[in-house]
């Protein structure tokens, strides 16, 4: 048989399969969002970021009682989330009525505050919220570069000097929502963009195949060392989809590659489950036994990320393998008649499963996974699917 002709049998094959998948994961953004519509939907204190994606990506979520309630969740956030105004720490908890209940001392509250107010700001265009947005994204990167002081954290005398991945990871990803479709704001971020990836590109090791994917200790001002040698898939393939995006932000061919090589395919590989299959939650840097209680444990978030990472991945190389592994994650994480994530019975996933990939805990919400958490469940939340999966033909 011609060659041509078996080459482009195959890429139907692979249309036919992509539409399959972008019909499923359709499917199932309906049914999750039916499910919080019926459970968690509050027309007067409402619900920001999510529902403004949803509103403004999705015509079938061009929906006034999707607005209305955004609209109610931005007042009531800039009435109550901040713990002691005019200061900017925001509460990571708070009473119906506005009480804060718990603040972190740490960024990611005022973080997904700035992304809540930058989308409702793009949804509405009442300017309040986006100057909302930009002078809390600036409170964050005085935080983050120049002085913590206002997190509340004591500076204790014996503590280390340490820097997580997420932190500029959760910033580079606050550059791409606020940069998106504004040139002014792209452009007033593009440096901290770059200091954000060279900080995510340092938790590799130099010469070694291995990721520290949790903590370093900085011994200097350029140079880190393992403080704890444990691998996290999880944040890794988040941090991965990241570095894509800004790679193909810069045009830079190099980087896209060598970000699919550390940060998609190197700790896809190190963390599959071969027995039982799926992502372990935290593994051991030289295969010993970690201390996290869940260290073998199957959450919904990892396979999520893993799934945006591998087909974002394709769409942007056009390497098969990475549609391979696409496949392989979907397949695990939606597959029915044993117990994953999915419930096909009352909608929404399960988030907690053990390592034979049976539901440990069977609640639908709880402080890191709800409606309003902004990767709560990934069909919903998935700011990439849609775009990503209408590259239905293999890209060049």
């Amino acid at each position: 048989m011609d060659l041509g002709l078996l080459a482009l049998q195959d890429m139907e094959k692979e249309r036919e399969t992509l539409q399959v998948w972008k019909k499923r994961v359709g499917q199932e953004l309906d049914s999750v969002i039916a499910f919080w519509m019926e459970h968690s939907h509050d027309q007067e204190h409402g619900q920001v970021w999510m529902y403004c994606r949803l509103y403004r990506s999705f015509e079938r979520f061009h929906r006034v009682e999707l607005l209305d309630a955004a609209k109610a969740g931005g007042e009531f956030l800039l009435r109550y989330a901040r713990v002691a105004p005019p200061g900017k720490k925001c509460a990571f908890v708070l009473t119906r009525d506005g009480r804060p209940v718990k603040v972190q001392r740490t960024i990611f509250s005022e973080c997904f505050y700035t992304m809540a107010m930058n989308e409702l700001w793009k949804v509405t265009g009442e300017m309040h919220y986006q100057n909302e947005a930009v002078e809390m994204m600036d409170q964050i990167i005085h935080w983050v570069r120049e002085d913590p002081a206002g997190l509340g954290r004591p500076q204790l005398s014996g503590t280390l000097a340490t820097e997580p991945m997420a932190v500029p990871m959760m910033l580079l990803s606050l550059v791409e929502q606020l940069g998106e479709d504004d040139e002014e704001l792209t452009n007033k971020y593009a440096e901290l963009g770059d200091w954000c990836a060279h900080r995510i590109l340092q938790h590799i090791q130099a010469g070694m195949d291995k990721l520290y994917w949790r903590m370093y200790q900085r011994m200097a001002k350029s140079s880190l060392v393992a403080l704890e040698d444990i691998r996290t898939q999880c944040h890794t393939l988040e941090a991965g989809w990241f570095m894509l995006q800004y790679a193909l932000r810069k045009g830079d061919h190099k980087l896209r590659m060598h970000v699919i090589d550390k940060f998609l395919l190197l700790p896809f590989h190190s963390g599959w489950d071969p027995e039982h299959g799926g992502l372990f939650y935290f593994q051991d840097a030289d295969d010993l036994c970690p201390t996290q209680l869940e260290w073998n444990m199957k959450l919904w978030w990892p396979h999520s990320e893993a799934m945006i990472a591998f087909l974002m991945g394709y769409s942007d190389s056009g390497d098969p393998t990475l549609l391979d592994l696409f496949y392989q994650v979907a397949e695990y994480t939606f597959r029915q008649g044993f117990s994953r994530f999915r419930d096909p019975e009352y909608g929404e996933w399960f988030g907690y499963l053990n390592q034979e990939g049976k539901v440990v805990l069977t609640i639908k919400g709880g402080p890191f996974k709800a409606a309003s958490t902004c990767r709560g469940a990934w069909p919903c939340a998935s700011r990439f699917w849609e775009p990503y999966s209408n590259a239905l033909d293999p890209p060049p």
